[in-house]
C-alpha cells in the first residue's frame, strides 16, 4: 500500500490549553508528513511501494526487508505509525482515569493508576534526546509494560503492541513549553483518550 497522511480526529486548536494549535499544525502537517514521504520513498527504493503488508507487520519482521533499506524503513515507518497512534490516543476533554480491563491490568502490574502515572511520567522525563515512552502489551507474557524507545523506533520492532505513546521529541512541545518537558508531560495526561486505549487493549485479550 502507499501511505498517506492520516487526518486528525479533531482540529489543531481543540487540545488547547494543553497542546497549542501551532505545535499541532506543524507536528502533523510538517513532521508527520515527512515520515509519510520518507516511508513511501524507502519502499519505492526496494520496489515495494505497494507492499502487501501494513507497516506494523513490516516493522515486526524487518529481516524481510533488504538489509540496506532496514534503517530507513525502521525510522520512517516507525515515525509514520508512532504518530498515527499518537493522534488517535488524544481527544478534546480527555484525561481522567482508564476503566474496564485496562484499569484492572494497571492495578495488577502497577498497584494503582497513580503509581502507573508517576512511573510513566518519570520514565518520559528521563529520556535524553529524542524518543518515546510507551504503554505496551507484551503478547509473549500476556501483560502490559512501560518501555521507552529511541528516535522513531517502534515497539512493533520488539514484538510488543503499543497501546499509548508519548512523543518526547522537542518538536512535540517546544513552542509552548520550551525546555520544560516535565510541564508538557503533566499537561498531556489531560488529553488522553482512555476509551480508545481501553478498546485497543480489550481487542487483544
Amino acid at each position: 500500500m502507499r501511505y498517506q497522511l492520516p487526518k486528525l480526529p479533531y482540529g489543531f486548536d481543540e487540545l488547547e490549553d494543553f497542546i497549542d494549535a501551532k505545535t499541532m499544525e506543524i507536528h502533523h502537517q510538517k513532521h508527520h508528513q515527512s515520515y509519510v514521504d520518507g516511508l513511501n520513498q524507502s519502499l519505492e527504493e526496494i520496489a515495494g511501494s505497494f507492499h502487501p503488508k501494513y507497516i506494523t507487520s513490516i516493522l515486526s519482521d524487518l529481516k524481510s526487508i533488504p538489509e540496506q533499506s532496514r534503517k530507513k524503513i525502521n525510522f520512517f515507518g516507525g515515525g509514520f505509525e508512532n504518530h498515527r497512534l499518537f493522534w488517535e490516543t488524544m481527544i478534546p476533554n480527555g484525561g481522567g482515569n482508564p476503566g474496564g480491563n485496562l484499569a484492572d491490568s494497571i492495578d495488577v502490574y502497577f498497584e494503582n493508576f497513580n503509581k502507573f502515572k508517576n512511573l510513566f511520567s518519570g520514565i518520559s522525563n528521563s529520556i535524553e534526546g529524542s524518543g518515546w515512552c510507551w504503554l505496551v502489551f507484551n503478547p509473549t507474557f500476556n501483560k502490559i509494560e512501560i518501555i521507552s524507545t529511541r528516535n522513531q523506533d517502534s515497539p512493533w520492532v520488539l514484538n510488543k503492541i503499543p497501546l499509548l505513546g508519548l512523543d518526547l521529541w522537542e518538536h512535540a512541545y517546544y513552542l509552548k513549553y520550551y525546555n520544560k518537558k516535565e510541564d508538557y508531560i503533566s499537561s498531556w495526561w489531560n488529553v488522553i483518550n482512555w476509551d480508545y486505549i481501553e478498546n485497543r487493549f480489550s481487542e487483544l485479550l
